[in-house]
């Protein structure tokens, strides 16, 4: 199959004044998430990359943080933590989980079949996406709680920052998920594909090493990287020193990624076994 083509449906979809009297793209999605829970609960080396890595890892931030000079940065070991914790949840339960999501489901042939169906091809996506990115919900509050009483932070000055980037993150994560599900091809790939996005998001996202301390032209290509408007709009929530500028900036360089995201998984996801 060409990857530029999709496959064809081999049952048309009904007529819109006929289509599949009682059922809407929401309870469709709705149906095919609950599904998607009941295979994710099953799965336990999704379970653990959902649940346990993102919990570990800011243990390790917390212990890098204090070998370094934040204050020159105008941060402190909170400020440090909770983005990158928040950063970590959004790359392992959603990113990582969703990888082999998508890849185990077309491999299995799941996807084909649920084309042939009621459910629009942006549906499938959606439902099978939504265990995953509420999982990493859950997760990031959970952990800006914990971060929150376990290193005595103050309210953050300006929430709505964390809210933006939280939403986008979990948008951003499942189209990038996408993006590397039509480049993996087994399964077992999916394990080691989405390795690249982490690594570089991880060491050059602002979660170990605030920007802030980096050389300035390396600062300058790291805010380009997908995570870091993010982990940027999310620290900014705490601390309230983002100008309109440097939020106006996040959120394009962000929303930006999104598209390309988008326009990559449309043009280049597969739905059918690699061959």
């Amino acid at each position: 199959m060409s990857a530029t083509h999709p496959t064809p449906r081999t049952t048309p979809h009904p007529a819109t004044g006929t289509r599949a009297a009682g059922t809407t793209p929401m309870s469709r999605m709705a149906a095919l998430a609950r599904a998607e829970l009941t295979l994710l609960g099953r799965s336990r080396g999704a379970l653990v990359a959902a649940l346990f890595v993102p919990l570990v890892m800011p243990v390790s931030v917390r212990s890098a943080a204090q070998e370094m000079d934040l204050a020159e940065a105008g941060l402190n070991a909170g400020t440090l933590v909770l983005p990158a914790a928040v950063g970590f949840s959004l790359l392992f339960a959603v990113y990582s989980v969703l990888v082999g999501v998508f890849v185990v489901r077309r491999e299995e042939l799941v996807l084909k079949r649920l084309r042939t169906g009621e459910l629009r091809d942006a549906e499938i996506l959606a439902g099978s996406a939504v265990p995953a990115a509420v999982t990493g919900l859950v997760q990031c509050l959970l952990l800006a709680a914990g971060c929150t009483v376990l290193l005595d932070m103050s309210a953050p000055s300006a929430p709505h920052l964390a809210v933006v980037g939280l939403l986008l993150g979990l948008v951003l994560c499942a189209a990038l998920a996408g993006v590397t599900a039509g480049f993996t091809r087994t399964g077992e790939s999916a394990q080691v594909t989405p390795m690249p996005l982490l690594v570089v998001s991880v060491m050059g996202s602002g979660m170990f090493f605030p920007l802030e301390l980096l050389p300035d032209r390396l600062a300058s290509l790291c805010e380009l990287l997908p995570l870091t408007p993010v982990v940027t709009l999310v620290r900014g929530g705490w601390t309230g020193d983002l100008s309109a500028y440097e939020t106006l900036g996040a959120v394009a360089t962000a929303v930006a990624w999104i598209v390309v995201s988008v326009f990559a998984v449309r043009r280049w996801f597969r739905w059918e076994p690699r061959r």
